[in-house]
């Protein structure tokens, strides 16, 4: 079962002289994190748009989350033949190089990474291990091997408790309030560093709540769905006054395509010194929802789906409570230099999106 619906295509860069357009055809790309929740729906994609390309996939296959969701995500492009799948984690060095010796990947899209916000405060190595020594490992494999462009996954939660809002990439982002945000940022440095020392052209994505079919149960409207169907309830943090920029994930797929096709271009300064070829882009909605209006629409949709009966008492399963460590009260994305540099926009609306969470839920979770 397909759920990705791919619709890039060629576009103009009006914004930026100096880029290098890259044509995905050919390509051998590899992309880590390749059966998590992101990573899956972009080989499908990249799959489903490119006929003569290469995709190395990537993961680890822990347990941080139900893993047969892994497994299902990984099953539904395994068995192309343009695809070698791995099975390792990123801060396995050794496997790293071995990939970038043997594969010689062209473009390279980090998507591996420990994520959430709560697990990071009560186990940190694994945030050390996966995001600072595993992308640390991947930017020493494309310094020792040249790529044209290097994608890597940043986050929304680099903006910490900044007041000003909507966030915007010329924000200062100094002020981390968890772990894995600090990483996120971390990785946005040491890309930085890379790219000014050794030429590499690089990408960070700031992602806003991505959510959509088959994502991570620890993700508030998978986890709310979860414990609704067991009849448990749902905790709604800052007395439900929080907002956040839901993203579909096929948004993001689309996003990140068209970044993968445009590199920031390899110039010098006046001083003949390498002007570090390095971005960083928001990728959200751009429209932050109330979690309360969220929380009634995915109720809404459960209903409709048949995955919570008609006479469901929401009331009664409803928890308003204060906020939580490491947690903000908005998030909400300025995607102008998104647009105008690729000239494209998420747009899937939250209705939308959770109708198509819940009939994926229905049928991959309630058996009739």
């Amino acid at each position: 079962m397909s759920h990705v619906l791919c619709c890039y295509s060629t576009y103009e860069f009006d914004r930026r002289a100096s880029v290098s357009t890259i044509d995905l055809g050919g390509k051998t790309i590899l992309i880590t994190g390749a059966a998590g929740f992101i990573g899956a729906n972009l080989v499908k994609c990249v799959l489903s748009e490119e006929k003569d390309v290469t995709v190395i996939g990537v993961d680890n296959m822990n347990d941080y989350y139900d893993v047969r969701l892994k497994e299902f995500r990984r099953d539904e492009f395994v068995n192309d033949s343009r695809v070698v799948f791995k099975k390792g984690s990123i801060a396995d060095k050794k496997l790293v190089n071995s990939i970038f010796e043997e594969y010689r990947p062209e473009i390279v899209v980090n998507l591996a990474a420990q994520a959430g916000v709560r697990y990071s405060i009560t186990n940190p190595d694994a945030y050390i291990e996966a995001n600072i020594i595993g992308f640390y490992n991947i930017l020493e494999a494309c310094r020792n091997h040249e790529v044209e462009h290097l994608v890597y996954a940043s986050s929304s939660s680099v903006y910490g408790s900044n007041a000003k809002i909507p966030y915007s990439t010329d924000d200062k982002v100094d002020n981390p309030v968890s772990l894995y945000a600090a990483t996120k940022k971390s990785n946005e440095l040491m890309a930085h560093a890379y790219s000014k020392l050794y030429n590499i052209p690089s990408t960070g994505l700031r992602f806003f709540t991505v959510y959509g079919p088959a994502g991570r149960p620890d993700m508030a409207y998978f986890g709310f769905t979860n414990k609704l169907i067991k009849g448990e309830k749902i905790q709604i943090f800052n007395y439900g006054k929080c907002k956040r920029d839901f993203t579909y994930v096929d948004d993001i797929v689309e996003g990140i395509i068209r970044v993968m096709q445009k590199a920031p271009d390899k110039v010098n300064g006046e001083d003949g010194l390498p002007i570090p070829p390095y971005a960083v882009y928001n990728i959200g909605n751009n429209q932050p929802e109330n979690l309360l209006d969220f929380v009634d629409i995915l109720q809404q949709e459960l209903v409709r789906a048949g995955v919570l009966g008609a006479d469901y008492d929401f009331d009664a399963h409803k928890e308003l409570v204060p906020m939580q460590p490491g947690d903000v009260p908005i998030t909400y994305a300025d995607t102008s230099a998104l647009e105008e540099d690729f000239g494209f926009k998420p747009s899937t609306s939250l209705r939308e999106g959770l109708r198509k969470f819940a009939e994926w839920y229905k049928e991959f979770y309630v058996k009739d």
